[in-house]
């Protein structure tokens, strides 16, 4: 008897993910996440073959200070646009994260215009010094998108977020090939970053407004106010500790920049964006529809229990293997892809590897700080990580005097460090500490051996 194929149709759509489930939306961000990351993909080894790891150098530098002021330039107070049961709040916290935006980075306008020189001086590097006074404009960009993204995934709007994101990419990676051909060096990346970040808000910011504009009418000046009294851990708390986690992250370029020059930062930077591609792939479709989930579920503690131990052991399903790839062949993989003159960097993924490993599967997990209103402990850990890293890398320049034992500190200290979060991120859903390390083990040995005895293989050939 011949299947009926209306009934297999059926049959396979109800094993599919249903609209509006944890997967389904993982699924939607993460396919716009996949597109946006197959583009630089692609582009990477011509760009790496059109700039020279000097450019990178600048360019990294620059992102560098970027990044560390995009996560303070709200306020965070977007990140408590998720929180509210209705509406008539968030919107009020959209706006209200809008115009500290639009406040902080004209402040930072003014102190480039009055400290150029001085900052230019602080950082070593004299080609730096036109591009500070691109920071504001792309600081203000940044944190706005911020704001409309949380406001996006709140509403559940995920095809717009995929979108803005595959366009940035998209427009980015077109626009710093064009000026790479051009010989523009490193001004070829920074204007290709900025036109890229301005088309994702721009896409962004008209889907917004276009699906609730109706919602502008609650915007209130007493409203913006009361939302800005109500959530005052977020700037009091989230501020500080999202600034010592990016700077953290950002103060390896800072640090190494005067002591070792633009090239070798150039080799870092690109280890590691490649390394942190997983996580922007993958890692930041699961946390923000992570983040949306356990706000849902934030009173069910059993239920986020599930959820969050899940989530945990699918990141490291996913993410061990490809990682770990880089620890045993990074060398031989950068020097194939981007050319021999980048080996270097592949020496420094291989290092950073297994930090990256650990961000890639506790990042995600580290909204829980904000759904269970842990901030000051979340504070508290950003404090740590961020003070031992500054002291692993100067032990190593001043110390040492050696670039690569710098990283090797920098690295090792950064994994143990992400390790004892990723443990205490589960802990405070009442997982046990050795239940989450041993599930992590056992991953990370059955990921390695496989990698151990190619790497013994061609090593005896």
């Amino acid at each position: 008897m011949k299947p009926n194929l209306k009934s297999v149709a059926n049959e396979i759509k109800l094993k599919l993910p249903k609209k509006g489930s944890f997967i389904f939306n993982v699924l939607t961000l993460m396919t716009g996440a996949s597109i946006a990351q197959v583009i630089p993909v692609v582009i990477s080894p011509i760009l790496t073959r059109v700039y020279t790891p000097e450019n990178f150098g600048i360019f990294a530098l620059f992102l560098s200070i970027t990044g560390i002021l995009s996560v303070i330039v709200t306020g965070r107070y977007g990140l408590a646009i998720m929180l509210p049961e209705k509406d008539e709040e968030s919107v009020n916290l959209l706006i209200l994260s809008i115009l500290i935006a639009c406040g902080i980075s004209l402040i930072v306008l003014i102190i480039v215009f009055i400290f150029n020189n001085q900052i230019t001086k602080l950082l070593s590097t004299r080609e730096i010094s036109r591009w500070l006074y691109f920071i504001p404009f792309a600081i203000l960009s940044a944190g706005t998108y911020q704001a409309l993204n949380c406001w996006s995934i709140r509403k559940k709007q995920f095809k717009s977020v995929s979108f803005s994101k595959v366009s940035q990419s998209t427009a980015r990676e077109a626009t710093s090939l064009s000026l790479g051909l051009l010989k523009f060096g490193s001004a070829g990346l920074i204007i290709g970053n900025f036109i890229g970040q301005l088309m994702a808000l721009l896409i962004l910011g008209w889907q917004v407004w276009k699906n609730d504009k109706n919602k502008m009418k609650f915007v209130l000046k007493e409203k913006i106010k009361k939302v800005a009294k109500k959530y005052k851990n977020f700037p009091k708390y989230s501020t500080w500790s999202a600034l010592l986690n990016t700077a953290s992250v950002q103060v390896p370029i800072l640090i190494l920049t005067p002591f070792f020059g633009s090239e070798v930062v150039g080799f870092y930077s690109l280890s590691h964006r490649v390394l942190t591609m997983p996580i922007s792939l993958l890692g930041q479709a699961v946390g923000q529809t992570f983040f949306q989930k356990a706000s849902e579920n934030k009173n069910n503690r059993k239920r986020l229990q599930y959820i969050t131990f899940e989530v945990y052991k699918k990141l490291l399903y996913v993410g061990c293997f490809p990682i770990l790839v880089i620890t045993f062949f990074g060398k031989e993989i950068f020097s194939f892809i981007f050319g021999a003159q980048w080996i270097i960097a592949g020496n420094y993924a291989q290092i950073l590897s297994i930090w990256i490993l650990l961000v890639f599967i506790s990042s995600p997990l580290s909204t829980l700080f904000i759904v269970l209103n842990k901030l000051r402990q979340g504070l508290m850990v950003d404090i740590i990580l961020f003070s031992s890293r500054v002291i692993s890398l100067l032990v190593g320049v001043m110390f040492f005097k050696n670039i690569e034992i710098s990283i090797i500190l920098f690295g090792t200290v950064s994994a143990i460090i992400w390790l004892g979060l990723c443990l205490y991120i589960l802990k405070l859903v009442s997982i046990p500490y050795l239940t989450s390390f041993f599930v992590m083990l056992k991953v990370i040995l059955i990921s390695s051996l496989p990698l151990i005895i190619l790497r013994f293989t061609i090593g005896n050939i």
